[in-house]
């Protein structure tokens, strides 16, 4: 997780090919393309199982997390309304390019997937949380679905980790706790100004709080 002293590999470069290290992707193995051909698929399947009346259980996020835990991975790819789909493909393919092209597709994936996941946990279990709490007016959330948390994510990364961003770094010496600070603030910003009603906030400040924080320790950083 530390910061490395290689230099960021270039977009469309394959680090380690003369090396044997594992390559970043191309453009002919794409995880972009590979996630886009997942969304459809299961966007799909969920029209079918909404004429079944099983989506709910098979692809959304909701309390109690054990009745239906599957939804943990599933939700991160399932989406609302074909607006929500659009929404999200267009984002995916702007922000997750630029780190797909300089990482694996293992670790893409991966790395899509945890922060999805985290993201939509943690909407439903603080909105539950804060819920509670007689002095706090928040609604606990009922369901969450969707890409918008891992997508978040791939563009905190991608702030924290492009070569300005490096570069700044490695002429100041900025301790921990500020940038976690500097980091925090941006976070609850980008929240902000992304608000909607029906938007899962939580999940979306969860998502680019974790992307910030990974790209500055670059964990997608092929070696």
């Amino acid at each position: 997780m530390a910061d490395r002293s290689h230099s960021r590999p270039r977009i469309g470069t394959r680090p380690g090919a003369q090396s044997g290290a594992k390559t970043a992707t191309d453009g002919s193995s794409s995880p972009i393309f590979e996630l886009l051909v997942v969304f459809v698929a299961v966007f799909v399947i969920q029209q079918v199982t909404v004429l079944l009346g099983v989506m709910a259980g098979l692809f959304v996020l909701a309390p109690p997390l054990t009745t239906n835990p599957w939804t943990i991975v599933t939700s991160v790819y399932a989406h609302g309304s074909v607006g929500h789909l659009l929404s999200n493909s267009l984002a995916l393919i702007v922000f997750g390019w630029p780190v797909a092209r300089a990482t694996t597709r293992v670790r893409f994936h991966t790395f899509f997937l945890v922060t999805g996941a985290i993201a939509g946990l943690s909407q439903i279990v603080l909105t539950n949380v804060a819920a509670s709490v007689p002095l706090l007016a928040v609604a606990a959330t009922g369901g969450v679905l969707g890409a918008s948390g891992a997508v978040f994510a791939l563009l905190g990364y991608l702030v924290a980790s492009n070569r300005l961003s490096a570069g700044v770094a490695s002429f100041v010496d900025v301790p921990q706790w500020l940038a976690a600070l500097v980091f925090l603030v941006l976070a609850v910003a980008v929240t902000v100004a992304t608000a909607a009603p029906g938007v899962a906030l939580l999940a979306h400040f969860t998502g680019f709080f974790i992307g910030l924080l990974a790209g500055r320790a670059r964990v997608l950083h092929v070696t």
